[in-house]
């Protein structure tokens, strides 16, 4: 072995390479199951999520809920000034969120007794019949570890489009434009997926005019269609410009901007316009550069890491959690495979279900799914009735001023079992939680109607929906379903 290798003398029972969502889970549930854990981290804890993603959006969402909220006001018979943004504290706001969420991971690993390893990880390709071993680079100092298990979970980086000479300065990835400190005056963005929609929503609140492009025919790709253009519908009212079916021709950096070329859409010509700042959030892409997976065998496939339903990779004793395997690129879901990969390695056994994974979108208004969308329930031939109810015939949601949105319910019509639920609307992606444990057990609407819900709440819209499917809501006019209803 090179001198400037030193050897732990400790031989974990497991590694975990990575420390978001999916990987600091993972090495707390090893944890509790008896397992002496260390966790390799490059950077900083809590992994895209805590740092680039999930968290810091959501510290800026925030303020434009209340900056939208005080903007309305007046409406609830509250008298305000004019509202501003000071940028300056609400970068401070965000940056401060995440460094208690950091502190927080850290604080847990300590009471576990979980060793936090900085620097980045790579295997030798030295085994033997019972350990793995792991490199851990951090300057100079290199630090070989062994385990009797490892569970990858290193994320994903920004995806990419041709011609895009990303610069994080005119061009940009969702990773550049969360440290801006100024908003600007007009905003492309490139993709109107999850990414997209949620960075178009804060800066047109922010005050930026903005564009939103997307390739496919609708915006939220995979989402149930009819939502979507309840959710563009919306968007477009609030003043962004959206264009479906559109691919980007060509970007060409200009003192003043972007010039962007675009194609499709309503023409078939392209037309050029110039942006200060285009933001690319076309999605994200494993991040597997770098771990010498080739040396110990883990088969990988275009660009992810191949993997069962017990998260075992191709080599015994390997894991793989979270982006780096592909499929849905969310935190809730590596968070839930790495439970998956934890208890198998601490032999147990365990499986994944990816039939009840919501999806959420924190745009104004919010919009969350979980299950089938009605398109995709009549392709796995399920004969499907719908049921429907607005938030416009809601208590709360009027008593809140909140009347903006709809909850769609997809059930079998043979046997009632809900297949998906569909939420555009004020705290949607708090109320999904509520279908997906109904989808976990499967649940019935008959099984609906023999529960109570709490008046007045926006959840009654759930209940009120599953009933629309037989016709039964109460609170919908029997003629004109598409009326007002009672519920106050």
């Amino acid at each position: 072995m090179p001198e400037n290798r030193a050897t732990s003398s400790l031989l974990y029972d497991l590694l975990v390479v990575g420390s978001g969502p999916g990987g600091y889970t993972a090495a707390i549930r090893a944890a509790q199951l008896g397992a002496k854990v260390a966790v390799v981290e490059k950077e900083h804890l809590g992994g895209t999520c805590t740092n680039k993603g999930c968290i810091p959006t959501k510290a800026l969402v925030a303020a434009v809920r209340s900056l939208e909220t005080i903007e309305r006001a007046s409406a609830l018979g509250v008298k305000v000034g004019k509202p501003e943004i000071d940028l300056v504290a609400l970068q401070e706001h965000k940056s401060k969120t995440v460094r208690r969420l950091r502190k927080g991971i850290e604080s847990l690993f300590k009471s576990y007794d979980i060793d936090l390893v900085t620097g980045r990880g790579e295997f030798t390709g030295e085994t033997d019949s019972e350990t793995l071993w792991i490199e851990v680079t951090r300057g100079a100092e290199r630090l070989v570890l062994q385990a009797r298990r490892v569970i990858i979970a290193t994320g994903s980086i920004p995806a990419s489009v041709s011609g895009a000479d990303i610069d994080g300065n005119k061009i940009m990835t969702s990773d550049h434009i969360l440290e801006l400190s100024e908003v600007p005056s007009s905003l492309l963005v490139v993709g109107a997926g999850t990414i997209g929609l949620e960075f178009a929503s804060i800066f047109n609140a922010l005050g930026s005019k903005v564009t939103l492009v997307e390739m496919m025919p609708q915006i939220a790709p995979g989402e149930d269609e009819e939502i979507a253009e309840l959710l563009r519908c919306s968007l477009v009212k609030k003043g962004i410009e959206i264009e479906t079916a559109t691919h980007v021709k060509e970007f060409r950096i200009r003192p003043d901007g972007v010039e962007v070329r675009l194609t499709g859409g309503e023409s078939e010509s392209a037309s050029a316009s110039v942006f200060p700042t285009v933001l690319i959030a076309v999605g994200r892409r494993p991040y597997i550069e770098g771990l010498g997976l080739e040396r110990i065998g883990v088969e990988t496939d275009a660009q992810q890491i191949k993997v069962n339903r017990k998260m075992e990779t191709s080599r015994p004793g390997v894991y793989a959690i979270g982006d780096v395997v592909g499929g849905t690129l969310l935190a809730h879901v590596a968070a839930a495979e790495g439970i998956v990969a934890a208890e198998n390695a601490m032999g147990k056994t365990s499986e994944i279900d990816y039939r009840v994974i919501p999806n959420c979108i924190y745009t104004c208004p919010e919009m969350a799914s979980v299950g089938l969308t009605e398109t995709r329930a009549r392709q796995a031939d399920h004969k499907v009735n719908v049921g429907k109810f607005p938030f416009s015939a809601n208590g709360k949601a009027l008593a809140w001023d909140e009347a903006r949105g709809l909850v769609k319910v997809v059930a079998d019509e043979d046997t009632g079992e809900v297949l998906g639920v569909h939420i555009i609307g004020h705290q949607a992606t708090e109320l999904i939680s509520q279908a997906v444990v109904a989808l976990k057990l499967e649940a019935t609407i008959e099984e609906f109607d023999r529960i109570s819900w709490a008046h007045p709440t926006l959840s009654e819209a759930i209940m009120e929906a599953v009933m629309d499917v037989r016709k039964q809501a109460i609170d919908l006019p029997r003629k004109d379903r598409g009326g007002e209803g009672v519920r106050g």
